[in-house]
C-alpha cells in the first residue's frame, strides 16, 4: 500500500521521481509476483503516454470521482492502478471476443483518434466510424446496410468502367455521390450485421452510438474522460481520452487482447 501511495505523490508534483520510484521499487521487489511486475509495468506505461490526465474539476462527471487521486494545476490525475484494474477487465472481454472472433465496431469522431481507429480496425479486420456517427447505424441498421450496399455498387461499377454509359454530369454527379458516401458508411462495409460489442474513445462524444447500442443490448467498451458518465457502459476504460499517445496505447492493448483470442481458439 506504501508503494502506491508514494507512486501517486510523486507522480502528482513531478513525472521524473515517480519514473524513478518505479524503476527502483522493481529492483526492490524480487520476491514479487510474475501479476503484480506486469500491473506495475502496466502502470509505468500508461504513466509514460499521460493516461493519467483528466480536466478541470468542474468537468467532472460524479460517475468518475472514485477513480481520481487528485489535482495537478487544477487538472484531475487518475488513478492509474484503477485505470489498470478497468482495463484488465475490458480486455478479459475483448480476449473473449477474439476467441469467437467476434464482430466490434470502433467509433470516434475525435481527430486525436481518427487514425487510431482506422488502424485499429484495419488490423483486426473490424467495422469502424471515424468522424461523425450516423443515427441509425445501429438502431435501423438494415437501411445503413443499404447505404453501404450502394456504396458498394457504384465503387465497383465505376472500377469496371461501366460508368462511361453516362454524361459527363452525370458522371461528376455519381463521383460526389460515391465521395459523400464513402465519408459516412466506407468503415462500415464489413458490417455485414449488428456488432457483437462497441468500442469508443470518449462516451460522452459518442453519445448517440453509445445510446444505441444500449437499445439494442450491445456491449460498450469506452475510453472515459472524467467528464464522462462511467455509469452508461459496460466496461469503462478511465483514462485520457484527449491525447493521440494515450488513445494509442489503449488502442493497441485491445488490438493485443483481441489477437490473443482468436490464438487460444486457434489452439
Amino acid at each position: 500500500m506504501m508503494a502506491k501511495l508514494f507512486l501517486v505523490r510523486l507522480r502528482i508534483k513531478g513525472g521524473c521521481a515517480w519514473k524513478l520510484f518505479l524503476v527502483n521499487s522493481f529492483s526492490m521487489s524480487k520476491t514479487s509476483t510474475e501479476a503484480k511486475s506486469d500491473t506495475n509495468a502496466l502502470i509505468e506505461g500508461l504513466f509514460s503516454v499521460g493516461a493519467h490526465f483528466g480536466f478541470i474539476k468542474s468537468r467532472r462527471h460524479p460517475s468518475a470521482k472514485p477513480f481520481i487521486y487528485g489535482v495537478k494545476n487544477r487538472v484531475e490525475i487518475f488513478d492509474l492502478e484503477k485505470t489498470s484494474e478497468s482495463l484488465h477487465r475490458a480486455l478479459e472481454f475483448i480476449e473473449t471476443l477474439g476467441s469467437k472472433n467476434a464482430t466490434i465496431l470502433f467509433v470516434s469522431g475525435k481527430n486525436e483518434a481518427k487514425l487510431a481507429i482506422i488502424k485499429t480496425a484495419a488490423e483486426l479486420t473490424q467495422p469502424y466510424v471515424a468522424g461523425r456517427f450516423i443515427g441509425g447505424s445501429i438502431t435501423n441498421f438494415s437501411e445503413i446496410r443499404k447505404r453501404v450496399e450502394r456504396l458498394e455498387s457504384l465503387t465497383d461499377q465505376k472500377e469496371k468502367g461501366e460508368l462511361s454509359k453516362y454524361t459527363k454530369k452525370e458522371r461528376l454527379l455519381i463521383d460526389r455521390e460515391i465521395e459523400r458516401l464513402k465519408e459516412f458508411f466506407s468503415g462500415l462495409s464489413l458490417m455485414k450485421s449488428l456488432p457483437q460489442a462497441m468500442f469508443v474513445v470518449d462516451a460522452k462524444h459518442e453519445s448517440t452510438a453509445v445510446k444505441e447500442a444500449k437499445k439494442k443490448n450491445i456491449p460498450v467498451i469506452a475510453l472515459c474522460g472524467t467528464d464522462n458518465d462511467l455509469a452508461e457502459v459496460q466496461y469503462p476504460i478511465p483514462g485520457n481520452d484527449a491525447s493521440k499517445g494515450s488513445i494509442e496505447f489503449f488502442l493497441q492493448k485491445i488490438v493485443d487482447a483481441y489477437k490473443a483470442g482468436k490464438l487460444k481458439k486457434a489452439e
